[in-house]
């Protein structure tokens, strides 16, 4: 059995890619023409701090004691080395092996 793709998916997507890029360009070149104060500057290089929370406190209240300890663990661990993949890799482990324990 094969399947088709109609033509106005590709359309759609095409469609959005050009919009990312559009978006991600035109904000690249309107933030050289602005000068930011230094709360502004100091906003922005705590953002991506705060995304980080804002998915991973969720996951901590929502989700089981496993994902609570994995998350304290890796901010441990991130704490210490500063190896973002490093850290993560063993946040995974963790994780994986705390739910293969049953916790």
């Amino acid at each position: 059995m094969t399947s088709t793709i109609p033509y106005g998916t590709f359309a759609v997507i095409g469609g959005m890619c050009v919009v990312t890029a559009v978006l991600r360009f035109s904000g690249y070149w309107l933030m050289r023409r602005v000068t930011l104060s230094p709360r502004v500057a100091g906003a922005l290089e705590a953002l991506p701090g705060s995304a980080v929370a804002s998915l991973l406190l969720p996951l901590m209240v929502n989700e089981d004691l496993s994902a609570t300890i994995a998350v304290l663990i890796t901010a441990f661990l991130m704490m210490i080395l500063r190896r973002e993949m490093v850290v993560l890799a063993c946040g995974i482990c963790v994780a994986a092996g705390l739910r293969a324990l049953g916790l």
